[in-house]
């Protein structure tokens, strides 16, 4: 089953500012865009059909681990995977119950 990814307002602000200071993250996204369209599972689950993602940027030299975070949201019976957010380990250390709650309340 093929699904579609449709990122929210939120991720597509969150990512144009982070592309600004780590150009390579865009290549990451899209790599990471055809990984999901087949198998949106990734990830660590966080209830409510989110998962977190973790991916590398090619402008640092920390791994996954002090890489970027993407929040996703299956909708299963749409076939549709919903980007919700992306933010830098960096800047901030772990999203909040309720800033995904938020995010969800958002679509």
């Amino acid at each position: 089953m093929s699904y579609r990814l449709v990122p929210t307002s939120n991720f597509a602000r969150e990512l144009k500012r982070l592309a600004k200071k780590h150009p390579g993250l865009k290549k990451s996204i899209k790599d990471l865009s055809n990984i999901l369209e087949k198998k949106p599972k990734q990830g660590s689950p966080l209830g409510k059909h989110c998962y977190k993602i973790r991916i590398t940027s090619p402008s640092k030299s920390t791994g996954k681990s002090g890489g970027f975070r993407v929040i996703t949201n299956i909708l299963v019976e749409g076939s549709i995977v919903f980007l919700l957010s992306i933010y830098d380990k960096s800047e901030v250390s772990t999203l909040r119950a309720s800033d995904i709650k938020r995010l969800l309340k958002d679509l």
